[in-house]
């Protein structure tokens, strides 16, 4: 996934991430960031919580709407920012738009500042194995900008990476 990563994140000229769901939370698995320094430091092995990250959010949608809702329901949910989304049922509802939406855009929610924009890894017989985010400040680029940009990237990294995942 490396090189697919890098070639992303040269063209986008921002982070591009890829993580899987453990539980709670998300870990970063590989990440490529040829111009930037990530602003938290953000590795492989790193852990964020689910609910309030865009890779977060595209992993949890995996789930059938009764699973989702059980998950969100029994989750420790704690505002990262003042803009992360604490309501248990806004929270599935938004899960279950951006697993309609085929991507998710979170923005400030787990770091002030930050927002990212994830879509699904699917292996080769179609589960989701893992997400893959591109990041931003919020003073480099807007939210339509992050899906007009952005989106179209991942969505080729995603459908390049399928048939390579067994």
């Amino acid at each position: 996934m490396q090189p697919l990563m890098d070639e992303v994140a040269a063209k986008a000229k921002e982070v591009c991430s890829m993580a899987v769901l453990d539980g709670e939370e998300v870990v970063f698995i590989a990440r490529s960031s040829p111009l930037r320094i990530f602003s938290t430091g953000l590795d492989i092995g790193y852990r964020l919580p689910a609910f309030c990250t865009s890779v977060g959010r595209v992993l949890l949608g995996r789930l059938a709407n009764d699973q989702l809702a059980s998950t969100i329901e029994k989750m420790s949910i704690k505002a990262h920012t003042p803009h992360t989304l604490l309501d248990k049922a806004s929270l599935v509802a938004a899960i279950i738009s951006d697993r309609t939406k085929g991507y998710s855009l979170v923005d400030q929610e787990a770091e002030e500042g930050f927002r990212s924009i994830s879509v699904p890894i699917h292996r080769y017989d179609g589960a989701i194995v893992a997400a893959a985010n591109i990041g931003a400040h919020v003073d480099r680029i807007t939210t339509g900008e992050m899906i007009d940009r952005f989106l179209p990237l991942l969505k080729e990294l995603s459908a390049t990476a399928r048939p390579m995942l067994v």
